[in-house]
């Protein structure tokens, strides 16, 4: 494995994600992805006893309760280490999710077609490959109803190993979306660039052609 060439690809990578946080775009994804995926983490942190009583209190009821998991996404009223992985998983899904929203635009903006889908293409199997908040909510209230009361130490042990692989198989999917990032926002300033550089090259030209043909012009009359 060149370890070199790894490194270097999540240096790109953290370029990419930089450079993408300054897009309007990628906030849009990266937004409500967050919001959205802490407040169903914390909801179901421990089963689905919430939604269990949410639906046994009634709206106001369950109002609260929601209000109540929404502010917990930003640690308040939460166990540091209860709120830190949650908050973690949470952040970089919506990176995720940002890029993921941020290409997509910027692939159809630039009309690559077929020669720029195969970076989302590969994204989105890399996300859904191992969609890291989906694994671990949807996981930890299933093994809390198998082994109920009696089984919360292994129920523990495992949601904490399924919680740990999340965050590794994010930060991998990251380093793909990182790079494909980097390199169209890149390649996005260099045609830009070029593109500028030739109206000025060509403008002058112009000028100097009507100068030409007026002067032509006035040596015929």
């Amino acid at each position: 494995m060149n370890w070199r060439k790894w490194l270097d690809d999540f240096v790109i990578a953290g370029k990419g994600i930089l450079l993408a946080t300054k897009e309007k775009r990628f906030w849009y994804g990266f937004i409500p992805t967050f919001l959205f995926f802490g407040l169903l983490m914390n909801l179901l942190a421990g089963g689905t006893s919430k939604f269990d009583l949410m639906f046994a209190l009634g709206f106001p009821d369950a109002l609260g309760i929601l209000g109540k998991n929404f502010i917990g996404i930003f640690g308040v009223g939460q166990p540091f280490l209860d709120w830190l992985p949650i908050f973690l998983i949470s952040i970089l899904q919506g990176i995720l999710i940002g890029l993921i929203v941020l290409l997509w635009n910027k692939k159809r903006e630039q009309n690559a077609g077929n020669l720029g889908s195969a970076g989302i293409v590969a994204g989105l199997i890399a996300l859904g490959a191992g969609c890291p908040t989906c694994g671990t909510t949807l996981l930890t209230p299933l093994l809390g109803a198998i082994f109920s009361t009696g089984g919360l130490a292994v129920t523990g042990t495992i949601s904490t190993i399924v919680t740990i692989l999340a965050i590794v198989i994010a930060f991998f999917s990251l380093k793909r979306l990182g790079v494909e990032t980097y390199v169209t926002i890149i390649n996005e300033r260099f045609l830009a660039k070029k593109k500028a550089s030739n109206a000025k090259t060509t403008r002058p030209n112009q000028s100097k052609k009507r100068q030409q043909e007026k002067e032509k012009n006035e040596k015929s009359n």
